[in-house]
């Protein structure tokens, strides 16, 4: 057997910014566990799934069914559930409707035996884990309509599981967006029109539509309306800042019909532009989709409603959901002026001081590397003659001299310091050393240097246009006064024996920093360079947002009178 763990979950869901990794419904799990000295599994699911009618000929197309199990804390304190556990599915309730098989993905070891599938593994680890993928296609002789459920219960010696159904119906609406010929080499203040189409190509209309718009920190658009919700930050999986809009448009949106905006969108790149994407996307509005809907501070647009025909109440499922969304990346032609600074302590043989270095983005861009998922930039910091570090953020690894590897991170020449995938305009990427002073070096010194992450290649930010700027300085009982010398202020210095300001930052606030048992500090995130200062331990200090969640998000602002209406009408396709 094997042991599941919730990281199978997230090797599936990578890939880009693909549909069911941003937007996709969550499981949905039905029923309520019973009280149990041992833990309480989840078992989930999709609460329904569309099928392709059946086809005489060719190979069946077949629907995914992702089934997991979720193992939540208990106490507040999560656990591993170290035991061999059984999932059974009852299929009588598909007999004649569809028919089921197991996917190559999943974390269980599964089989079908006629009306009955069973899975079985071995330990689950806190949180939600891929348990196995069913697949199901239409079975010869049913027909558009049909619909059964499959119900899947869990067995465990010291555990309970909830029950878990899930229905299978024949047919569906299948709503594709079409892929727009955006411009994508732009120049900031440039606006296009984003003229929003889809096509249904099911087999039923779909009633009402979820229309989902992200974009992220350097796009924007012009006017929000009251039909739309719209989230700021985080905003799904992949996106690091951005905005989200959600809008509710109703009407009867008929098979074989394709729709669009009578009044395009109007998107702009602003002065914050650089690398940036925009994910629009289609769905049937099905009340209560949690997954589609939640969004943390979303508030409703001031502007006029969407407005649509009425439409009846139907299910929300759909045949292909992988062609619900499409994707446009765009290439600013701007800048981000990465400056860095340094800091100045003081301190006897024996002593240990700390002291914060990093580098403040002057803007005007934000800067991502939304696909590849890299970092922006590192810090490099060589370490001052007569100093060792005995405390470092968790993100920065000491290496030699030369910068080689090093297994030890305390007492290392040099360390090097990666950012996230993400760097906001007005963020302060602040690193804060304890070094202990071995011997008085008087005006000891050592570079601060932010540059591009991989040594082999040229150490130039490709989109900072001042290099002059990338480097400051760390000076150890200066004699006259200087530190943190080189292109801003110096960061601050505290510790046994001396003390000093802490580090500005780039436009805002700052407040003090605590040192850990370890002698490590470090600076939670902020907001628009204004900057919070917490004390877990050895971690990276991340201000104004510099190391942000991977998550995705974008807001949308429907240009005025985007009304949605019937530009074409085919033929549903059949079989």
């Amino acid at each position: 057997m094997r042991t599941i763990s919730p990281r199978a979950v997230l090797r599936r869901a990578a890939g880009g910014f693909a549909a069911v990794g941003l937007l996709a419904a969550g499981s949905l799990a039905l029923g309520t566990p019973a009280q149990a000295a041992g833990p309480e599994l989840v078992i989930g699911g999709p609460a329904a799934t569309a099928l392709h009618p059946y086809r005489a000929s060719g190979s069946p197309r077949k629907s995914t069914v992702g089934i997991t199990v979720d193992n939540p804390s208990r106490n507040g304190e999560p656990g591993t559930f170290d035991g061999d556990f059984t999932v059974t599915f009852d299929l009588t309730g598909i007999a004649g409707i569809a028919d089921a098989a197991f996917g190559e993905s999943g974390g269980a070891d599964c089989e079908v035996t006629g009306p009955t599938a069973v899975c079985r593994g071995h330990g689950l680890g806190p949180g939600r884990s891929a348990l196995a993928e069913l697949e199901l296609s239409a079975a010869e002789g049913s027909r558009i309509g049909d619909s059964g459920t499959i119900r899947a219960t869990g067995k465990a010696d010291g555990a309970t599981f909830t029950a878990f159904s899930t229905e299978a119906v024949i047919g569906g609406p299948d709503l594709v967006m079409e892929r727009l010929p955006l411009k994508q080499d732009l120049k900031p203040g440039e606006t296009q029109p984003v003229p929003v189409a889809f096509t249904n190509n099911g087999t039923r209309a779909a009633d009402g539509v979820l229309l989902t718009l992200m974009y992220t920190r350097g796009l924007d658009f012009v006017e929000r309306y009251a039909n739309c919700e719209y989230s700021e930050g985080e905003a799904g999986r992949g996106f690091p800042a951005g905005t989200t809009a959600r809008c509710s448009v109703p009407g009867t949106y008929e098979a074989g019909a394709t729709y669009r905006l009578a009044v395009p969108l109007s998107l702009k790149a602003t002065e914050h532009a650089f690398h940036d994407t925009f994910v629009y996307r289609i769905d049937e509005d099905v009340p209560g989709q949690g997954a589609q809907r939640s969004a943390a501070s979303a508030g409703a647009g001031k502007g006029a409603a969407l407005t649509l025909k009425e439409a009846a109440t139907v299910r929300g499922v759909d045949l292909d959901p992988r062609d619900n969304q499409q994707e446009a990346d765009f290439v600013t032609a701007n800048s981000a002026d990465f400056v860095a600074y340094g800091a100045r302590a003081r301190g006897a043989a024996g002593e240990t001081v700390a002291a914060t270095i990093g580098f403040r983005n002057k803007g005007p861009a934000w800067v991502g590397h939304l696909r590849s998922g890299e970092p922006v930039a590192t810090v490099d910091f060589t370490v001052p003659e007569g100093a060792s570090v005995t405390g470092s953020p968790a993100a920065c690894r000491g290496v030699t001299a030369d910068g080689q590897y090093r297994e030890s991170r305390s007492g290392a020449p040099r360390y090097v310091c990666d950012t996230s995938m993400a760097v906001r305009d007005g963020a302060d990427f602040a690193l804060r050393f304890h070094l202990k002073i071995d011997k008085v070096v008087t005006g000891a010194s050592g570079a601060v240097t932010v540059r591009a992450p991989r040594l082999a290649e040229s150490a130039k930010l490709p989109f900072d246009p001042k290099p002059g700027n990338n480097t400051a300085l760390l000076v150890l009982n200066s004699d006259n006064g200087d530190g943190g010398s080189g292109s801003t202020a110096s960061g601050g210095a505290s510790g046994s024996g001396s003390g000093s300001a802490g580090p500005a930052t780039a436009g805002g606030s700052t407040t003090g920093s605590g040192a850990t048992s370890n002698g490590s500090t470090t600076a939670g995130a902020a907001t628009g360079g204004s900057t919070t200062a917490g004390s877990t331990g050895g971690s990276l200090a991340s201000t104004g947002t510099v190391a942000l969640p991977v998550a995705a998000g974008a807001a949308v602002a429907l240009a005025a009178g985007g009304v949605l209406y019937a530009t074409a009408r085919r033929r549903p396709q059949r079989g």
